[in-house]
């Protein structure tokens, strides 16, 4: 790839950065609070520091994923895949909701395992696409499944 493709490729690289950090800062517009703080949680709880340093981590490789698949192929060429990313994106945002916005770890626990599905099912057109990509999200993919699992002994240890 000539060096004036790969120019004219970064404001889409920015772009799909941009598309899923919206999606972190919509989630981000739902803190956990003090409802948050009274729960009961599991001793492997992560302090909650190390919350937004993972997240925008995450965000920046979603986006660089999702640009590679872009394009690779544009968004006609690859739209199940992109479709599907912005699917794991809405309802990424729509967990933080659930959970700490309507307090609802129930609801949230169950959207957040569809939402694991929809990663997964992204991750293997990604992958089917571009290697990269598909790598990219295996970072995302393994915190949600975590994040799942947190969700999960949350909800029971305070039902």
């Amino acid at each position: 790839m000539g060096e004036n493709k790969i120019i004219s490729t970064v404001p889409g690289l920015i772009l799909w950065i941009i598309a899923s950090m919206a999606a972190g800062w919509i989630g981000s517009q739902f803190m956990p609070g003090e409802w948050y703080v009274s729960l009961v949680k599991p001793a492997w709880t992560p302090p909650n520091v190390v919350f937004a340093p993972v997240w925008t981590a995450l965000y920046v490789l979603m986006g660089v994923a999702a640009w590679l698949v872009w394009r690779r192929s544009g968004f006609s060429g690859a739209m199940v895949p992109l479709v599907l990313f912005i699917v794991q994106l809405v309802l990424n945002a729509l967990w933080s909701y659930l959970f700490f916005g309507a307090h609802q770890p129930m609801l949230a626990f169950f959207e957040i395992v569809i939402l694991w599905i929809v990663i997964l099912l992204t991750l293997v057109c990604f992958w089917r696409m571009s290697l990269l990509a598909g790598v990219l999200l295996l970072p995302y993919l393994c915190w949600v499944g975590f994040a799942s699992a947190l969700n999960f002994q949350i909800w029971r240890l305070n039902a």
